[in-house]
């Protein structure tokens, strides 16, 4: 199939590879120049594992090309995907003016009968309203569909290749048709595909990630209540998840969510259901729960030196929201290293992958360092906020030896406070048992 899509951010340039790695022909389109440029050389702009090799990999195969001409792209294709940005207005409501842009786009473009696919996260009634933009520019017939992405970063390919499940939209048999036959090669174990109305497939995808971050919203609450009582958020979660109807994965305790879809999307749920007079207390609360477990990393540490900040030295591993990426959109160490600031402290902060991103937004507000320990040598304290696989094993004994006073902050429960104790350091994790950071 010939498969033209509209943008080449997260969504767009990993469903394009995935589409290509599938033996179909795509063509992905983006008004940036130089990104396109970049990407017909077999350059990625962000980093996702395994991404730019698959990449590259279909650009010599010939089934993956980059345009900035959504004709080039649209003309002839059977299925043309949206999968530009829908940032959040400071409503909380999505910014649709890219997708509307993008839906008048493939209607000039389109030559013949074209399924028109919104894969970006969209308000419910998107779709819907895309068929008036689409038709006002063609003649040409075309059905209209939602096929909305789950891709975690850091594991977006393995993601795509093997999805636990496939959300189609749509009331057209030539979608789904069309749409069955896009993804028939990541059916061949078993159909996984879930056909439903446009509406609900919009709002599935919604409801998907206001479960997850309510999940960890929740453990983050159970862990402060663990520290109030002198429980250990470790052996909770390890009840919670045996039990088959909740199950384990999504219980860590941590610094809160971050990234570019949980709170933006949790927000316009919120949105959409303020403008329709439904209630979505869990949503409010799970926003709010975040918003105060960011600040929690930031208030132990004020409270070990007695809330004298001032001149501190603060040692910070991990800036990404988490792990295998790049993304610090709405990323907890963004929030930490502004109470740190805000109190006086002097910040130093080290990312496997993240900082080039951090120094185009904080500029010079927060010295980067070449590793992990050049970021700790001298610091009066160190927290970790990604849990990187190379920071959750530190030498504690390094630590104790390079930093001014060993005190260790572990947003993510990887450390050992046992090690970190015997090597004469002071431990503090999340929910580990009501345990002030002290010297063992």
């Amino acid at each position: 199939m010939q498969i033209a899509i509209v943008g080449t951010g997260y969504v767009g340039l990993v469903s394009g590879a995935g589409f290509a790695e599938l033996g179909h022909d795509v063509t992905c389109v983006d008004l940036d120049a130089a990104r396109i440029q970049g990407l017909c050389r077999g350059e990625v702009p962000f980093y996702e594992p395994q991404l730019a090799a698959l990449v590259q990999k279909n650009l010599r195969a010939g089934r993956l090309q980059f345009t900035t001409s959504a004709a080039d792209a649209v003309g002839g294709a059977q299925i043309a995907c949206i999968a530009v940005g829908t940032p959040a207005r400071t409503d909380g409501t999505a910014d649709l003016t890219a997708v509307h842009a993008t839906a008048r786009a493939i209607g000039r473009a389109l030559t013949g009968f074209t399924v028109v696919v919104t894969k970006s996260t969209v308000p419910v009634g998107t779709a819907e309203a895309l068929a008036p933009l689409v038709a006002a520019h063609t003649t040409h017939p075309f059905a209209l569909a939602s096929n909305p992405e789950f891709l975690k970063e850091g594991d977006a390919v393995h993601d795509f290749l093997e999805p636990a499940r496939v959300l189609v939209g749509a009331d057209d048999p030539r979608a789904i048709a069309a749409l069955r036959e896009l993804y028939r090669g990541v059916m061949l174990t078993g159909d996984r595909m879930q056909v439903m109305s446009l509406r609900s497939a919009e709002l599935a995808k919604y409801a998907a990630n206001a479960m997850l971050a309510t999940r960890i919203s929740f453990m983050n609450e159970m862990a402060r209540l663990c520290d109030a009582v002198g429980a250990d958020i470790d052996a909770v979660r390890a009840g919670l998840g045996a039990d088959p109807r909740i199950g384990s994965q999504g219980l860590f305790a941590g610094p809160g969510f971050g990234g570019s879809c949980l709170p933006k999307d949790l927000r316009a749920l919120h949105a959409l259901g303020e403008s329709t007079g439904v209630e979505l207390g869990v949503v409010a609360a799970t926003l709010r729960a975040n918003e105060a477990q960011k600040r929690l990393l930031g208030e132990r540490i004020a409270a070990h030196f007695g809330g004298a900040l001032a001149g501190k030295r603060i040692g910070l591993w991990g800036l990404a929201f988490k792990p295998e990426t790049d993304d610090i959109r709405d990323a907890p160490a963004l929030a930490l290293i502004a109470q740190l600031r805000a109190a006086g402290a002097v910040i130093t902060a080290y990312d496997p992958a993240a900082m080039p991103s951090a120094r185009a937004l904080l500029g010079d507000a927060v010295a980067l360092a070449p590793d992990a320990y050049a970021a700790a040598e001298g610091a009066d304290a160190l927290v970790l906020v990604t849990e990187w696989r190379e920071l959750r094993r530190p030498d504690y004994a390094r630590l104790r030896a390079t930093m001014r006073t060993p005190a260790l902050f572990d947003g993510r429960n990887v450390w050992s406070p046992d090690d970190a104790r015997a090597a004469g350091c002071s431990y503090a994790g999340v929910g580990r048992g009501g345990q002030a950071a002290h010297t063992g």
